[in-house]
Protein backbone atom coordinates (compact mmCIF):
# COMPACT_ATOMS: atom_id res chain seq x y z
CA UNK A 1 0.00 0.00 0.00
CA UNK A 2 1.66 3.78 -0.82
CA UNK A 3 1.22 6.02 -3.32
CA UNK A 4 1.57 4.88 -7.30
CA UNK A 5 4.78 4.29 -9.28
CA UNK A 6 5.71 6.27 -12.12
CA UNK A 7 5.28 4.25 -15.09
CA UNK A 8 8.08 5.49 -17.69
CA UNK A 9 6.42 3.82 -20.65
CA UNK A 10 3.24 6.40 -20.20
CA UNK A 11 6.04 9.38 -21.56
CA UNK A 12 4.93 8.66 -24.92
CA UNK A 13 1.45 9.24 -24.40
CA UNK A 14 1.86 12.67 -22.89
CA UNK A 15 -0.05 14.31 -25.84
CA UNK A 16 -1.69 17.50 -25.70
CA UNK A 17 -5.73 17.76 -24.40
CA UNK A 18 -4.91 13.73 -23.13
CA UNK A 19 -5.54 11.85 -20.06
CA UNK A 20 -1.77 11.55 -19.69
CA UNK A 21 -0.98 15.13 -19.97
CA UNK A 22 -3.54 15.94 -17.58
CA UNK A 23 -2.99 12.51 -14.77
CA UNK A 24 -1.05 12.84 -11.30
CA UNK A 25 0.93 9.82 -10.50
CA UNK A 26 1.79 10.17 -6.63
CA UNK A 27 -2.14 8.83 -5.55
CA UNK A 28 -2.57 6.31 -2.30
CA UNK A 29 -3.43 2.88 -2.80
CA UNK A 30 -4.27 -0.01 -1.05
CA UNK A 31 -5.11 -3.93 -1.22
CA UNK A 32 -8.50 -4.93 -1.70
CA UNK A 33 -7.75 -7.31 1.78
CA UNK A 34 -6.30 -4.39 4.16
CA UNK A 35 -8.70 -2.78 6.54
CA UNK A 36 -9.64 0.78 6.90
CA UNK A 37 -7.74 1.30 9.83
CA UNK A 38 -4.54 -0.47 8.33
CA UNK A 39 -4.92 1.67 5.38
CA UNK A 40 -5.68 5.04 7.41
CA UNK A 41 -2.37 4.58 9.13
CA UNK A 42 -0.98 3.81 6.25
CA UNK A 43 -1.62 6.99 4.52
CA UNK A 44 -0.89 9.28 7.51
CA UNK A 45 2.42 11.36 7.06
CA UNK A 46 2.56 10.89 3.48
CA UNK A 47 2.23 13.57 0.55
CA UNK A 48 0.08 12.78 -2.79
CA UNK A 49 -0.63 14.74 -5.48
CA UNK A 50 -4.53 14.03 -5.15
CA UNK A 51 -5.85 12.15 -2.38
CA UNK A 52 -9.34 12.52 -2.87
CA UNK A 53 -9.67 8.93 -4.22
CA UNK A 54 -7.76 5.90 -3.17
CA UNK A 55 -7.19 3.30 -5.19
CA UNK A 56 -7.24 -0.43 -5.25
CA UNK A 57 -4.89 -2.16 -6.75
CA UNK A 58 -3.81 -5.83 -6.97
CA UNK A 59 -0.58 -7.66 -6.39
CA UNK A 60 0.49 -6.78 -9.91
CA UNK A 61 -0.61 -3.04 -9.71
CA UNK A 62 -3.66 -3.51 -11.83
CA UNK A 63 -6.60 -1.59 -10.84
CA UNK A 64 -9.43 -3.12 -8.73
CA UNK A 65 -11.58 -0.78 -7.27
CA UNK A 66 -11.46 3.11 -6.16
CA UNK A 67 -12.55 4.27 -2.73
CA UNK A 68 -13.32 8.26 -1.79
CA UNK A 69 -11.04 9.42 1.11
CA UNK A 70 -14.03 10.28 3.32
CA UNK A 71 -15.68 7.08 2.99
CA UNK A 72 -12.41 5.51 3.78
CA UNK A 73 -12.24 8.03 6.91
CA UNK A 74 -15.70 7.32 8.12
CA UNK A 75 -15.37 3.85 7.69
CA UNK A 76 -15.48 1.17 10.74
CA UNK A 77 -11.86 0.81 11.52
CA UNK A 78 -12.48 -3.32 11.17
CA UNK A 79 -13.83 -3.04 7.79
CA UNK A 80 -11.71 -4.49 4.83
CA UNK A 81 -11.07 -2.39 1.38
CA UNK A 82 -13.03 -4.95 -0.71
CA UNK A 83 -15.79 -4.27 1.21
CA UNK A 84 -15.95 -0.89 0.53
CA UNK A 85 -14.60 -0.10 -2.57
CA UNK A 86 -16.37 0.72 -6.01
CA UNK A 87 -15.41 -2.59 -8.18
CA UNK A 88 -14.39 -2.41 -11.63
CA UNK A 89 -14.48 1.76 -11.72
CA UNK A 90 -14.43 3.47 -15.01
CA UNK A 91 -11.01 4.09 -16.32
CA UNK A 92 -9.23 6.10 -18.93
CA UNK A 93 -6.63 5.11 -20.91
CA UNK A 94 -3.71 7.50 -21.09
CA UNK A 95 -4.45 8.83 -24.91
CA UNK A 96 -8.25 9.10 -23.84
CA UNK A 97 -9.19 12.69 -24.80
CA UNK A 98 -9.46 14.89 -22.17
CA UNK A 99 -12.69 16.20 -22.82
CA UNK A 100 -14.10 12.40 -22.57
CA UNK A 101 -12.34 11.92 -19.23
CA UNK A 102 -14.64 15.00 -17.81
CA UNK A 103 -17.52 13.36 -19.30
CA UNK A 104 -17.08 10.47 -17.73
CA UNK A 105 -16.28 12.00 -14.33
CA UNK A 106 -19.34 14.00 -14.37
CA UNK A 107 -21.27 11.27 -15.18
CA UNK A 108 -20.24 8.80 -12.89
CA UNK A 109 -19.90 11.13 -10.01
CA UNK A 110 -15.88 10.52 -9.69
CA UNK A 111 -13.67 12.85 -7.68
CA UNK A 112 -11.04 11.41 -9.93
CA UNK A 113 -10.33 9.35 -13.01
CA UNK A 114 -7.86 6.45 -12.75
CA UNK A 115 -5.48 6.12 -15.80
CA UNK A 116 -4.37 2.40 -16.25
CA UNK A 117 -2.49 1.44 -19.22
CA UNK A 118 -3.25 -1.44 -21.76
CA UNK A 119 -3.35 -4.34 -19.20
CA UNK A 120 -4.94 -2.32 -16.70
CA UNK A 121 -1.96 -1.38 -14.13
CA UNK A 122 -2.75 2.05 -12.58
CA UNK A 123 -0.46 4.69 -13.87
CA UNK A 124 -1.95 7.86 -12.08
CA UNK A 125 -5.10 9.65 -11.49
CA UNK A 126 -6.92 12.61 -13.44
CA UNK A 127 -7.54 15.00 -10.44
CA UNK A 128 -10.30 17.02 -9.62
CA UNK A 129 -8.72 20.49 -10.44
CA UNK A 130 -7.96 19.26 -13.55
CA UNK A 131 -11.49 18.03 -14.52
CA UNK A 132 -12.47 21.14 -13.73
CA UNK A 133 -10.30 22.91 -15.77
CA UNK A 134 -10.79 21.14 -18.94
CA UNK A 135 -14.95 21.72 -18.71
CA UNK A 136 -14.03 25.44 -18.06
CA UNK A 137 -12.12 25.46 -20.92
CA UNK A 138 -14.56 23.02 -23.29
CA UNK A 139 -16.92 25.38 -21.88
CA UNK A 140 -15.09 28.54 -22.98
CA UNK A 141 -14.24 26.81 -26.40
CA UNK A 142 -18.45 25.90 -26.83
CA UNK A 143 -18.96 29.42 -26.42
CA UNK A 144 -16.71 30.11 -29.33
CA UNK A 145 -18.25 28.21 -31.48
CA UNK A 146 -21.65 29.35 -30.73
CA UNK A 147 -20.06 32.74 -31.72
CA UNK A 148 -18.79 31.11 -35.07
CA UNK A 149 -15.06 31.52 -33.99
CA UNK A 150 -14.32 28.02 -33.76
CA UNK A 151 -10.38 26.79 -33.23
CA UNK A 152 -9.50 30.64 -34.61
CA UNK A 153 -9.02 32.73 -31.30
CA UNK A 154 -6.38 34.70 -32.94
CA UNK A 155 -8.44 35.78 -35.92
CA UNK A 156 -11.82 35.91 -33.49
CA UNK A 157 -9.49 38.59 -31.52
CA UNK A 158 -8.30 40.49 -34.65
CA UNK A 159 -11.70 40.74 -35.58
CA UNK A 160 -12.64 42.95 -32.82
CA UNK A 161 -9.37 44.54 -32.87
CA UNK A 162 -8.98 45.05 -36.74
CA UNK A 163 -9.23 48.58 -38.70
CA UNK A 164 -12.76 49.55 -40.31
CA UNK A 165 -11.24 48.84 -43.34
CA UNK A 166 -10.18 45.35 -42.90
CA UNK A 167 -13.62 44.63 -41.13
CA UNK A 168 -15.15 45.91 -44.35
CA UNK A 169 -13.15 43.20 -46.23
CA UNK A 170 -13.88 40.64 -44.00
CA UNK A 171 -17.69 41.24 -43.94
CA UNK A 172 -18.80 42.47 -46.91
CA UNK A 173 -18.08 40.13 -48.88
CA UNK A 174 -20.66 37.14 -47.32
CA UNK A 175 -22.83 39.86 -47.38
CA UNK A 176 -22.72 40.64 -50.81
CA UNK A 177 -23.71 36.55 -50.99
CA UNK A 178 -26.69 37.57 -48.76
CA UNK A 179 -27.19 40.18 -51.36
CA UNK A 180 -27.30 37.78 -54.76
CA UNK A 181 -29.32 35.55 -52.82
CA UNK A 182 -32.11 38.04 -52.05
CA UNK A 183 -32.02 38.97 -55.54
CA UNK A 184 -32.68 35.63 -56.12
CA UNK A 185 -35.38 35.44 -53.69
CA UNK A 186 -37.40 38.38 -55.81
CA UNK A 187 -37.04 36.72 -58.44
CA UNK A 188 -38.63 33.68 -57.38
CA UNK A 189 -41.66 35.66 -55.98
CA UNK A 190 -41.85 37.84 -59.53
CA UNK A 191 -41.68 34.63 -61.19
CA UNK A 192 -45.12 33.53 -58.90
CA UNK A 193 -46.32 37.19 -59.95
CA UNK A 194 -49.52 35.81 -62.18
CA UNK A 195 -50.62 32.82 -58.81
CA UNK A 196 -50.21 35.84 -56.30
CA UNK A 197 -52.39 38.36 -58.50
CA UNK A 198 -55.06 35.25 -59.09
CA UNK A 199 -54.92 34.30 -54.57
CA UNK A 200 -53.25 37.56 -53.18
CA UNK A 201 -53.53 35.65 -49.86
CA UNK A 202 -50.60 33.54 -50.57
CA UNK A 203 -48.74 36.76 -50.12
CA UNK A 204 -49.82 37.07 -46.71
CA UNK A 205 -48.21 34.31 -45.40
CA UNK A 206 -44.50 35.15 -46.92
CA UNK A 207 -42.97 37.42 -43.48
CA UNK A 208 -44.55 34.33 -41.52
CA UNK A 209 -42.66 31.09 -43.65
CA UNK A 210 -39.22 33.10 -44.31
CA UNK A 211 -39.28 33.85 -40.60
CA UNK A 212 -39.93 30.66 -38.62
CA UNK A 213 -37.53 29.06 -41.32
CA UNK A 214 -34.50 31.48 -40.25
CA UNK A 215 -35.72 30.91 -36.54
CA UNK A 216 -35.43 27.23 -36.77
CA UNK A 217 -32.15 27.50 -38.90
CA UNK A 218 -30.95 29.92 -36.36
CA UNK A 219 -32.17 27.86 -33.41
CA UNK A 220 -29.75 24.92 -35.17
CA UNK A 221 -26.44 26.84 -35.72
CA UNK A 222 -26.62 27.66 -31.86
CA UNK A 223 -27.71 23.92 -30.36
CA UNK A 224 -26.22 21.61 -32.98
CA UNK A 225 -22.55 22.87 -33.20
CA UNK A 226 -22.44 22.86 -28.51
CA UNK A 227 -23.57 19.22 -29.26
CA UNK A 228 -21.04 18.42 -32.00
CA UNK A 229 -18.54 19.71 -29.50
CA UNK A 230 -19.75 18.02 -26.07
CA UNK A 231 -20.05 14.00 -28.14
CA UNK A 232 -18.16 14.15 -30.63
CA UNK A 233 -20.88 12.14 -32.42
CA UNK A 234 -20.17 11.82 -36.52
CA UNK A 235 -21.43 14.28 -39.32
CA UNK A 236 -23.95 12.23 -40.50
CA UNK A 237 -25.49 10.85 -37.12
CA UNK A 238 -26.00 14.56 -36.28
CA UNK A 239 -27.30 15.79 -39.29
CA UNK A 240 -29.94 12.65 -39.27
CA UNK A 241 -30.69 13.69 -35.56
CA UNK A 242 -31.20 17.59 -36.57
CA UNK A 243 -33.24 16.20 -39.72
CA UNK A 244 -35.60 14.74 -37.46
CA UNK A 245 -35.56 17.62 -34.85
CA UNK A 246 -36.85 19.72 -37.96
CA UNK A 247 -39.46 17.31 -39.42
CA UNK A 248 -41.23 17.45 -35.33
CA UNK A 249 -40.60 21.05 -34.86
CA UNK A 250 -42.16 21.65 -38.56
CA UNK A 251 -44.84 19.25 -38.02
CA UNK A 252 -46.07 20.82 -34.56
CA UNK A 253 -46.15 24.72 -36.24
CA UNK A 254 -48.23 23.28 -39.04
CA UNK A 255 -50.56 21.60 -37.06
CA UNK A 256 -50.67 25.16 -35.24
CA UNK A 257 -50.85 26.98 -38.93
CA UNK A 258 -53.61 24.74 -40.40
CA UNK A 259 -56.61 25.35 -38.25
CA UNK A 260 -55.58 28.48 -37.87
CA UNK A 261 -55.33 29.39 -41.11
CA UNK A 262 -58.19 27.56 -42.17
CA UNK A 263 -60.58 29.51 -39.81
CA UNK A 264 -59.23 32.87 -40.38
CA UNK A 265 -59.78 32.89 -44.07
CA UNK A 266 -62.02 30.37 -44.67
CA UNK A 267 -59.75 28.96 -47.49
CA UNK A 268 -58.55 25.48 -46.12
CA UNK A 269 -56.38 24.91 -49.65
CA UNK A 270 -54.27 27.90 -48.54
CA UNK A 271 -54.27 26.32 -45.08
CA UNK A 272 -52.69 23.17 -46.19
CA UNK A 273 -50.46 25.18 -48.87
CA UNK A 274 -49.18 26.80 -46.00
CA UNK A 275 -48.82 23.53 -43.53
CA UNK A 276 -46.92 21.79 -45.95
CA UNK A 277 -44.59 24.89 -46.38
CA UNK A 278 -43.81 25.49 -42.57
CA UNK A 279 -43.22 21.27 -42.42
CA UNK A 280 -40.60 21.73 -45.65
CA UNK A 281 -39.31 24.88 -44.86
CA UNK A 282 -38.41 24.31 -41.45
CA UNK A 283 -36.76 20.64 -42.09
CA UNK A 284 -34.50 22.03 -44.53
CA UNK A 285 -33.50 24.86 -42.25
CA UNK A 286 -32.78 22.82 -39.75
CA UNK A 287 -30.36 20.68 -41.89
CA UNK A 288 -28.61 23.93 -43.28
CA UNK A 289 -28.20 25.08 -39.45
CA UNK A 290 -25.73 22.11 -39.06
CA UNK A 291 -24.04 22.27 -42.89
CA UNK A 292 -23.41 25.77 -43.28
CA UNK A 293 -21.00 26.26 -40.31
CA UNK A 294 -19.10 23.31 -40.85
CA UNK A 295 -18.76 23.55 -44.00
CA UNK A 296 -17.14 26.80 -43.63
CA UNK A 297 -15.04 25.85 -40.51
CA UNK A 298 -13.66 22.55 -42.59
CA UNK A 299 -12.62 25.15 -45.92
CA UNK A 300 -11.10 27.30 -43.40
CA UNK A 301 -13.29 29.44 -43.81
CA UNK A 302 -14.66 31.82 -40.21
CA UNK A 303 -18.09 30.96 -39.85
CA UNK A 304 -19.07 34.07 -37.75
CA UNK A 305 -18.96 36.47 -40.72
CA UNK A 306 -20.45 33.58 -43.40
CA UNK A 307 -22.71 31.46 -41.72
CA UNK A 308 -25.24 33.87 -40.56
CA UNK A 309 -26.07 35.68 -44.42
CA UNK A 310 -25.49 32.71 -46.38
CA UNK A 311 -27.53 30.42 -44.22
CA UNK A 312 -30.09 33.90 -43.80
CA UNK A 313 -30.51 33.62 -47.76
CA UNK A 314 -30.37 30.17 -48.54
CA UNK A 315 -33.27 29.29 -45.86
CA UNK A 316 -35.17 32.51 -47.61
CA UNK A 317 -34.93 31.20 -51.08
CA UNK A 318 -35.42 27.78 -50.61
CA UNK A 319 -39.08 27.98 -48.42
CA UNK A 320 -40.64 31.01 -50.94
CA UNK A 321 -39.41 28.46 -54.01
CA UNK A 322 -41.12 25.69 -51.67
CA UNK A 323 -43.90 27.98 -50.89
CA UNK A 324 -44.93 28.67 -54.46
CA UNK A 325 -44.32 25.00 -55.60
CA UNK A 326 -46.61 23.72 -53.26
CA UNK A 327 -49.45 26.38 -54.11
CA UNK A 328 -48.71 25.62 -57.94
CA UNK A 329 -49.64 22.27 -57.08
CA UNK A 330 -52.20 22.65 -54.87
CA UNK A 331 -54.05 25.69 -55.88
Amino acid sequence: MGAADPRPECEDNFIADTAARRMVRRVPTAGRGESADEVRRALAGQKFDCADTLCVVDEKGRLDGVLRLVDLLAAPAEASIESLMIADPPRSLPDTDQEHVAVLAQRRGLAAVPVVDEDGRLLGVVPPEALIDVLRREHVEDLHRLAGIMHRDSVALSALEESPWRRLRHRLPWLLVGFAGSVAATAVVASFEARLQARVALAFFIPAIVYLADAVGTQTEAVAVRGLTLSHVPLWRALRGELAAGLMIGGALALLALPTVGLAFGDWELAVTVAITILTASTLAASIGLLLPWLLSRLGQDPAFGSGPVATVIQDVLSLLVYFLVAAALL
